[in-house]
């Protein structure tokens, strides 16, 4: 791990893995981390993404107008943002010492962000909320495998909130969470009708200081489901603001419970005159290896 560039040698690409939000060192979700790669082209780049077989591998370039460019990949092709693979790239720099305790900003497809690096965790900013009308509770109960009173009874809309990336958030009542039986098909045209990355589904958490619980599904993009998601995150702590805490600043999300992989996103929603005006998301990470992929 001494050698921070990343580089090609025999048409190979070196990469970091990464697990995001983690809890207490545990839990989190992976990622591949590619710092200053060679020149790859897009195919390659999903080559790479697959040889890794995380949701999301990121490839980090010095910026031209900002610090750094990051791509995002998922194994089945590029993303405008990825939450945990940010959080995944900035505490990689900062524990190759390439990078001090600071304020960063990032170029992504989904525009200039600014990311907050302390020796604890990494924050980053997301774009403000864009909101749309979601599927019906029938189409979504079905594609979940559960009673659509399971959604109808919490009295929350199903809406489609975008931070970066589009999510389909979808509120359970509480200890439904557990019990979904997730049909890969169903959910991915659903996503698709409705230009979403996936369903992003909770539940209100009875125990502080967990605000919710959360299961992440994206099967149109390769992802069966995800133990943490931090664009979605975003996402949903605006819905929140917008639908159940409108007094709400700090939200604390647990997401991958099923999955075996608890993880912790914090997020922070800004509002003034109850018009959010900044939304940030962060958490911690740990490196867990390193890998060598062919081209």
């Amino acid at each position: 791990m001494q050698n921070a560039t990343t580089h090609s040698v025999g048409h190979s690409v070196n990469l970091y893995l990464v697990n995001a939000f983690t809890r207490e060192n545990s839990g989190g979700n992976p990622a591949g981390v590619v710092l200053y790669p060679p020149d790859l082209n897009v195919t390659q780049k999903i080559a790479i993404a697959r040889q890794v077989g995380f949701s999301e591998t990121a490839f980090v370039y010095t910026g031209d107008d900002t610090d750094f460019k990051v791509e995002f990949f998922t194994p089945e092709g590029e993303v405008d943002f990825c939450g945990h693979a940010t959080v995944a790239v900035f505490s990689t720099l900062v524990s190759l010492h390439l990078l001090k305790p600071g304020q960063y900003s990032q170029k992504t497809k989904a525009g200039i962000l600014s990311v907050a690096v302390s020796p604890h965790d990494v924050v980053m900013e997301q774009t403000l909320p864009i909101t749309r009308p979601g599927p019906d509770a029938e189409s979504v109960a079905l594609a979940l495998g559960i009673h659509p009173e399971a959604i109808v009874g919490t009295g929350l809309p199903i809406a489609v909130v975008s931070t970066g990336l589009p999510d389909i958030i979808v509120p359970v009542q509480p200890g439904q969470l557990d019990s979904l039986q997730p049909d890969d098909e169903a959910i991915a045209n659903l996503s698709r009708q409705f230009d979403a990355i996936g369903f992003h589904v909770f539940e209100l958490s009875r125990q502080a200081p967990i605000t919710a619980h959360c299961r992440n599904f994206a099967p149109l993009y390769g992802i069966s489901e995800e133990s943490a998601t931090g664009s979605a995150s975003g996402a949903l702590g605006c819905y929140l603001v917008n639908h159940v805490l409108p007094d709400g600043t700090h939200f604390l999300f647990e997401q991958g419970r099923a999955m075996g992989s608890s993880s912790l996103i914090q997020v922070t929603i800004d509002t003034q005159a109850r018009t959010i005006s900044r939304v940030s998301v962060g958490g911690q990470a740990i490196m867990i290896g390193t890998k060598t992929v062919g081209l």
